[in-house]
């Protein structure tokens, strides 16, 4: 097939042209039907049929993990089904030309980037210590802490058991021999503040802008590990890659070091171009496991999606927030059943005789591509753990920047604990994903290594989850969101 014709000044990867246009939800509407097409045909007739993508769509995706909790070989074929989606549809362009972005990789892939090194001047901590409100949780007190995490529903009992582990084994966490290849190195959730101080070999990608490389430069030199970071030869030495008009050249990068790589995809962005950058950072790692087999996986997935979770969960003790139990009642008649709407209303019953709920969580404000986003990367874990480690754990909600400038969602955040779940500062977050992150890589019977038996392919998101509460609430959390905004507003 020869290569179609980009529109002059187009560069990188792009949504496929639809009546002569780049249309985000034409393309995310199509990419979610082939998804469910091949063993839930009537979800693909009704996400075809959607006449408003952008409100519809998350009742589609209610639909869809239906479809995957129905049987573990529907996820794996629905997963297949969208990556292969996807990956049709969304282009590289260059001089003029479309390409595919997986055949971009093979065409333009030469080298581009010299390397810089940092090498840190901290000293390793020794132990496990998990930054929370202002204070280093370790030891004993660290113990006392996931204890009432699980007690209040915030973590499930497997995330703390794993944290747990990595306290109990302090070995783990030198991490000299183990490199990572973080895109989006200076994302807020990102692991690279622990995987620095904890001794890793670091290979940073991230946009051309001096006041993050200083940051990682800073980060390098404070920590016990080894930071290398991209530098353009064609650009006076600037430090620096752009993921989505410089993938061929960033894998090139890649293969100019030797031994298995863990690649971490944490790269944000706002709108459309989030669901490019997810595309490119998926080419990279579709890339690097097929010619790189040694290769692992890591990927945060947010808890602002839905997930087909086990019976005992949905069945088991729920978190009833402070707020709002008088008025509960009369509140919900008043609003026509939007408010406090009780959760997991929606059960599976699968094809083994076991039953998932259908944990709803979706933030609508969020938009439909920020869920194309996300749900790439899930189905990547699920297809690419069949064959190589895949670390894939809920992050909890947490106050980064690109949720705290919305001021509705900020507002939510500040409400949240009134109605059961727990918002976590980031220095927490990152920290305790980047030691469920090394717990995946030292424990061989972690979950996310492929040779570990794994009931379901979903089971994989439950395992380890840190999800804030909002799993375990009575209610469906956005029928409250809108109450915890106000109680926002009012705190602050």
């Amino acid at each position: 097939m020869s290569p179609a014709t980009a529109t002059a000044g187009e560069t990188g990867v792009l949504f496929p042209l639809v009546d002569g246009r780049r249309s985000t939800q034409t393309t995310a509407r199509a990419v979610f039907a082939q998804a469910a097409r091949g063993c839930a045909p009537d979800v693909a007739g009704a996400i075809d049929s959607a006449a408003k993508w952008h409100r519809d769509y998350v009742a589609r995706l209610v639909d869809i993990e239906a479809a995957a909790a129905a049987s573990p070989k529907n996820a794996l074929l629905l997963a297949a089904d969208g990556l292969a989606a996807v990956h049709e549809r969304m282009v590289f362009a260059r001089d003029g030309d479309e390409v595919p972005v997986g055949r971009a990789i093979a065409t333009w892939r030469e080298p581009r980037f010299e390397t810089e090194t940092v090498a840190g001047s901290g000293t390793h901590p020794g132990r496990l210590a998990i930054p929370y409100r202002g204070h280093p949780l370790t030891g004993d007190e660290l113990q006392r802490q996931l204890d009432r995490w699980v007690a209040d529903g915030v973590v499930e009992r497997s995330c703390a058991d794993a944290l747990r582990l990595v306290a109990d084994n302090p070995d783990w966490l030198n991490a000299s021999d183990l490199t990572f290849a973080l895109v989006g190195a200076a994302a807020e959730m990102g692991p690279l503040t622990a995987l620095t101080r904890w001794g890793a070999n670091i290979l940073a990608v991230d946009i051309r802008r001096s006041d993050i490389w200083d940051r990682i430069r800073g980060l390098a030199h404070a920590g016990s590990g080894t930071v290398h970071m991209p530098v353009d030869t064609t650009k006076r030495g600037t430090v620096g890659a752009d993921l989505l008009t410089e993938t061929p050249e960033i894998r090139a990068w890649f293969d100019s070091f030797d031994g298995p790589i863990v690649i971490g995809n944490y790269a944000y962005a706002d709108g459309a171009a989030f669901v490019r950058v997810a595309v490119a950072a998926d080419a990279l790692v579709d890339d690097l496991v097929r010619t790189r087999p040694d290769t692992a996986i890591a990927y945060l997935a947010s808890p602002t999606d839905v997930f087909a979770v086990p019976a005992e969960l949905v069945d088991g003790h729920h978190v009833n927030g402070r707020r709002g139990r008088l008025m509960r009642l009369p509140l919900r008649t008043m609003s026509g059943g939007r408010l406090f709407t009780p959760n997991y209303r929606r059960v599976v019953d699968a094809e083994d005789g076991s039953r998932y709920g259908l944990a709803d969580s979706v933030i609508p404000q969020q938009g439909p591509n920020y869920a194309l986003a996300k749900r790439l990367q899930r189905w990547r874990a699920v297809v690419a753990r069949q064959s190589v480690l895949t670390s894939a754990n809920v992050a909890p909600a947490t106050r980064t920047r690109s949720v705290m400038k919305n001021r509705i969602l900020a507002a939510a955040y500040n409400g949240a604990s009134s109605y059961g779940v727990e918002v976590f500062d980031v220095e927490t977050s990152n920290t305790m994903m980047a030691a469920l992150l090394i717990h995946d890589l030292r424990n061989p019977a972690a979950v996310a290594a492929p040779s570990t038996v794994l009931a379901h392919p979903v089971d994989l998101f439950v395992d380890q989850a840190a999800h804030g509460g909002l799993w375990r609430l009575p209610y469906e959390p956005r029928s409250v969101l809108t109450l915890a905004a106000v109680e926002g507003l009012v705190r602050r």
